[in-house]
């Protein structure tokens, strides 16, 4: 079937017809405010009261993660099928990424967090571009971006998870839509559960982003005869570096 007048292949109607999800949230929240008689926005009161909810309530049994938080991490990410290395320094970066793309015989291209771009990338013939990556459908073809590099918000030692945190400049596209996704996360931003994750989003954020993703390894399904396929929703590999010193 020929393609509609005005539209080429590949266009689909969120292309056409984009949304801002920041102000569908406002919309739909102010209007169940609305329903219950209250203003549209919180006020300064309810979000004390919020505050000290949270401080005061009681928290659930927590495990707990014995010895080093960055070794529990790296066993609990192997676990979930991740890699998983540390390097010394920032610097020490590229060359690690550099290393792991020849080992799996991936191009040495990437697209990464702006953050990311001041590495010397090219001194380690990696071109890496700080931008979101493709979702043309012919760059697909033409195996576009392949591969994205993140930072992370803090990492769980308990589950060998990673926690993003989306923003102008920490698009989470880069970890979910490239087939291998690197994150970059210095050992200092590791915390031992879920509990102390969100603690620490409260503390240095205050408020919930537009997204928060948890990712625990690569995407994985077992719909179809209950085997489990990477990579059927997004990355079938996640490859973590952590950074001692950061």
């Amino acid at each position: 079937m020929p393609a509609a007048a005005g539209h080429g292949p590949g266009i689909t109607f969120r292309d056409r017809h984009p949304m801002n999800t920041d102000s569908a949230r406002d919309r739909i929240f102010a209007r169940i405010r609305a329903a219950q008689g209250r203003p549209a926005k919180p006020t300064q009161g309810e979000r004390e009261a919020v505050r000290d909810y949270l401080a005061r309530h009681p928290q659930g049994p927590r495990p707990g993660v014995a010895g080093d938080l960055v070794e529990a991490f790296s066993v609990q990410a192997r676990k979930m099928a991740s890699t998983v290395e540390r390097v010394a320094s920032m610097s020490d970066v590229p060359a690690a990424v550099g290393h792991y793309l020849d080992g799996l015989a991936l191009p040495r291209r990437a697209v990464a967090w702006p953050a990311l771009g001041m590495l010397d990338w090219r001194s380690h013939d990696i071109a890496v571009e700080c931008r979101p990556p493709l979702r043309d459908a012919d760059a697909d073809r033409d195996h576009g971006d392949l591969v994205g590099i993140t930072g992370c918000f803090c990492a769980i030692a308990e589950t060998g998870s990673l926690m993003l945190l989306s923003g102008p400049d920490a698009f989470a596209s880069g970890a979910l839509l490239p087939e291998t996704h690197i994150a970059v996360v210095p050992v200092a931003r590791i915390v031992a559960d879920l509990e102390d994750a969100f603690a620490l989003m409260r503390s240095e954020r205050g408020e919930l982003p537009r997204a928060t993703n948890i990712i625990s390894g690569p995407s994985r399904t077992g719909d179809i005869e209950q085997t489990i396929v990477l990579g059927a929703h997004g990355p079938y590999r996640v490859h973590v570096v952590l950074v001692e010193q950061a």
